[in-house]
């Protein structure tokens, strides 16, 4: 074999992957990508903030623009409609195959926002001057998607132009400034203290609007940021009593979690505020965990009526570290300017909220008054959001369900009578799809068995080829609750010190060894690796970079020196399967319609020399086309042999690396069998960008000369005999079979009314039941049949055969009879002879032992969950290098009014004659106070 392969030295070469090298070059092709939409981003943070300086407000403009509901919508008489008018619109692969107009952005404006109000209109007046940008933007990087600027005032501009789809009761519920990229760019990371009065005078709808504000707030938090939620009467109640005296992180998870508990709020008894604030402070104060940014407390209440100042005087005062956000609930006002003199000497906001309409406005208001630090300052920071799915914006489109991160930018007034004020005009940015981002580190470069994947700083996964973000609810697929919070070590799991999720999370480059156990086939079969991890950072981005690759097979890959006019010829002579992006068609308009294979040919003989094709791909391509051309004849031979083809024999095939494909048929179509079977709409056995077939990963495990059987689970009989065994069965073969346990930390139960347990718990068996009617209730107007799901952890078995084992047999007893077993391995295969003796039945006296997940039940004590430490434990993650949090101008004391009392205080709070300096009050609305 070693002189064979001297032989052919001088035009084929083996290499060894070297896989620090690789994840460095990846890492390095990942920042030059994610660099370029940030150079896009800041050129539009540029022109909008150029367009505002050189803008004067006109509060009479009349000005049409194009509203991207209007658009193409006409009267009973045949006229545009106002805002509308005719709107080019043509599909377009690049955006998911959605009609869009890439030369013409539009304006979307949420529905209980008036699209003809003077700030609205000024503010699309204004920013017309993105358009230029928006298309220079795609000109120079068409690998770009969506930009979008969201403006403070409610509108969103979005670019390439669509028109948009209302929900099904013609309502638009989409605002930008509730997206996550908006709320982070516009704010430094924040550690929250959300404070509700639930006394006796709470009840009915000012509890109902307390719960909904509550939610709102907890909308606008994030991954980097910190929470806690506090119920005030006679007594303080944590809303989790796991959580008393602490800081959590506020990812999805959490947030989910406090929203449920607030739902089960309840008044009674007298509000006594002074308790609550101290512990709000105390919290603040003294955990040394959070975000070491912001700090608020969001006092939610209908009145403070007792002493409290002594509290500020003792836990905030002088410094005002602690900002606090005071809402007054219902419509009286007679406590008012009690709450506004909390808000007034605290450098927070007053608002009143007298309706549920009121709550999304004057809640949102809060970021713009933290933002001011970072906005008198001009401090540009750019951030990256966690993964999501864009299936709000486009929830018509089966496509938008695709993970994506977001760039963006706080855009800032740069008048200079504005900028004491610290005025945030919005939030620029655009999409990523981490589809896109991936394929710079392609699968081919990495082994059958190999893979690449993404995580955050705070170690959840960004992308990651086991992560399952959708579950199917009856036939449609839907993302799941915690789809974006997944951590790493719930996918990677053998990593069970944490020790890889550490090392990235803090940024570290460097290799981990590990022993793994596998699966393929969707989970269904396992396999033993011995994984090599690579990590590092993704330099200007919060994101870590890993890669995998097994010792053995992918360790060295095999390459040669070919002719393009060899390669080509043997490209056409033989029906292929490209199943790979080898070239990028959907970015040229005249390359759209061109097949994989039709790119490729036209790149290599150089009548489209602009394709963007993968190189290297293309030159491992052309040799593998060359090196199994000569199976072509083979496969002929065979067939042309008097003793002909075997029966049962339907198609030879072979795939290489590359993904490139040779198929051979037997047998006519009509006379085939598995007429499934390697066909383009079978993904599990067909390459694809980030994929090796099944049946290619699991042969590449056996010994060489030793065959694997595999049956596609679709051209399965009696699929129950495949994955459901007997008792009797393995009775049988117990000494031939070994039973390993495997998770999934991503699963999706059922909600059952009797059990208590759950992957994250509840606080107790009370709030559960609660949580199962609350569910029941809200599903059985919409939803009349299927099971309500949840996300669970399962445990599941895998029956994995022991090879040392050649032959076994077993006697089992069943009644009066016995059942005789003898098993015997085929050699040099997979397969197994099993001889049963057939007139003894056993089914009467063993039940069957399924491959089902079993859901993991996590200890419970009468009322609470043992597994509190599981709930509140934080594990390590790196915090945002920014924090903008203090400024000498927002913080300036306020001399000689702080000792007065409240009243004459809140009076001269309201009034911009009050003598507060430097920029201590800015004008809200009519149901706020900024301070």
């Amino acid at each position: 074999c070693e002189q064979k392969y001297k032989d052919i030295e001088p035009i084929v070469k083996m290499e060894e992957v070297n896989g620090m090298e690789l994840v460095k070059k990846f890492a390095e092709e990942m920042e030059n990508m994610l660099g370029r939409k940030m150079k896009s981003v800041k050129r539009m943070a540029e022109a909008a903030e150029d367009a505002d300086f050189y803008h004067e407000y006109n509060a009479t403009l009349e000005f049409d623009y194009y509203n991207s509901m209007m658009i193409n919508t006409v009267d009973e008489d045949g006229n545009n409609v106002e805002l509308g008018g005719e709107f080019a619109l043509e599909e377009n692969e690049h955006f998911n195959n959605l009609p869009v107009n890439t030369q013409q952005s539009v304006i979307q404006v949420p529905t209980n926002v008036y699209n003809k109000d003077p700030d609205i209109l000024n503010g699309v007046y204004m920013s017309e001057a993105l358009n230029e940008v928006f298309v220079s933007n795609f000109d120079k990087d068409p690998t770009l998607t969506w930009q979008y600027f969201g403006s403070s005032t409610g509108f969103f501009r979005l670019y390439p132009g669509i028109q948009w789809t209302p929900d099904e009761n013609g309502v638009v519920t989409f605002d930008a400034r509730n997206r996550n990229w908006y709320i982070q760019a516009a704010t430094s990371p924040k550690d929250i203290i959300i404070v509700v009065d639930t006394s006796g005078s709470m009840k009915g709808l000012r509890l109902t609007i307390a719960k909904h504000t509550i939610n709102t707030i907890l909308d606008t938090l994030g991954e980097n940021d910190f929470v806690n939620v506090i119920a005030y009467s006679d007594y303080v109640q944590y809303v989790e009593p796991c959580f008393k005296g602490t800081l959590v992180q506020a990812d999805l998870d959490n947030r989910e979690h406090f929203k449920l508990l607030v739902e089960g709020l309840h008044v009674k008894g007298e509000g006594k505020v002074k308790k609550a604030m101290k512990e709000a402070f105390r919290i603040l104060n003294e955990v040394r965990g959070g975000s070491l940014c912001n700090q608020a407390i969001m006092l939610i209440t209908d009145g403070a009526m007792e002493d409290f100042q002594q509290v500020f005087e003792e836990f905030n005062w002088p410094e005002r570290r602690v900002r606090v956000f005071t809402y007054l609930i219902g419509r009286e006002l007679t406590f008012a300017d009690n709450v506004k003199w909390i808000a007034c000497n605290n450098k927070g906001y007053y608002t009143h909220i007298s309706t549920l309409a009121d709550v999304q406005e004057n809640v949102m208001e809060y970021l713009h008054v933290l933002s001011r630090p970072m906005v008198i300052n001009h401090d540009h920071d750019i951030i990256w959001t966690e993964a999501y799915m864009d299936s709000v914006l486009f929830n018509t489109q089966a496509q938008s369900l695709l993970l994506m991160t977001s760039v963006a930018m706080p855009v800032f007034s740069k008048k200079e009578e504005t900028l004491s004020h610290g005025i945030l005009l919005g939030v620029v940015g655009t999409d990523v799809p981490l589809k896109e981002l991936m394929r710079l580190a392609p699968r081919y470069k990495l082994g059958v068995h190999g893979y690449a994947f993404l995580n955050t700083n705070n170690g959840y996964i960004l992308s990651h080829p086991d992560l399952r973000p959708l579950y199917k609810e009856g036939k449609k697929l839907k993302p799941k609750p915690n789809y974006n919070s997944v951590d790493l070590s719930e996918v990677e799991w053998e990593d069970t010190e944490d020790t890889l999720r550490t090392a990235m999370v803090k940024g570290e480059t460097g290799t981990l060894s590990l022993d793994v156990r596998a699966t393929v086939d969707k989970g269904r079969r396992v396999v033993f690796l011995k994984n090599e991890y690579f990590y590092t950072t993704i330099n200007e981005t919060p994101f870590s970079l890993g890669l995998v690759l097994t010792r053995g097979h992918g360790k060295f890959i095999f390459t040669g020196n070919i002719s393009v006019e060899e390669g080509v010829s043997s490209l056409l002579s033989a029906v292929l399967i490209f199943s790979r992006t080898y070239c990028e068609t959907d970015i040229d308009p005249h390359h759209r319609k061109l097949t994989q294979l039709q790119a490729v040919v036209r790149y290599l003989t150089g009548k489209e020399p602009d394709l963007q094709c993968d190189e290297v791909l293309l030159r491992q391509t052309l040799f593998d086309a060359v090196v199994t051309a000569p199976m072509e004849a083979y496969w002929t031979a065979i067939l042309l042999n008097e003793s002909g083809i075997d029966d049962g024999v339907e198609t030879a095939f072979m795939g290489s690396r590359s993904g490139l494909m040779r198929m051979f048929r037997y047998v006519g179509a009509e006379k085939r069998a598995a007429k499934k079977f390697l066909s383009a709409s079978d993904k599990d056995n067909l390459f694809t960008l980030d994929h090796f077939p099944v049946w290619y990963r699991r042969a590449a495990e056996n010994r060489p000369g030793r065959f694997l059987y595999y049956v596609p689970k679709e051209d399965m009989r009696g699929k129950h005999l495949t994955y459901t065994h007997t008792s009797q069965h393995l009775a049988a073969y117990i000494n031939a079979y070994k039973q390993i346990s495997l998770y999934d930390y991503q699963a999706m139960c059922k909600v059952n009314p009797h059990s208590a347990s759950s992957a994250r718990p509840l606080l107790s068996v009370l709030l559960f039941c609660m949580f199962v009617l609350l569910v029941l209730f809200l599903y059985s107007s919409k939803k009349s049949k299927g099971d309500i799901l949840q996300p669970c952890d399962t445990e599941y078995p895998s029956f994995v055969y022991e090879p040392s084992i050649k032959e076994t047999n077993s006697v089992i007893k069943c009644g009066r009879c016995q059942k005789v077993f003898v098993i015997q391995q085929i050699p040099d295969s997979n397969l197994l002879l099993m001889v049963v003796q057939a007139d003894c039945d056993c089914s009467r006296q063993y039940s069957p032992i399924t491959m089902e997940p079993r859901e993991v039940k996590y200890i419970l004590s009468t009322l609470k969950y043992l597994s509190c430490d599981r709930m509140k434990s934080q594990k390590i993650r790196r915090r945002p290098e920014s924090c903008h949090a203090y400024h000498p101008q927002v913080n300036t004391r306020l001399p000689q009014l702080l000792r007065k009392k409240r009243k004459k205080v809140a009076h001269c709070c309201r009034n911009k004659t009050s003598g507060l300096q430097n920029g201590d009050f800015t004008g809200g609305g009519k149901n706020s106070q900024y301070f």
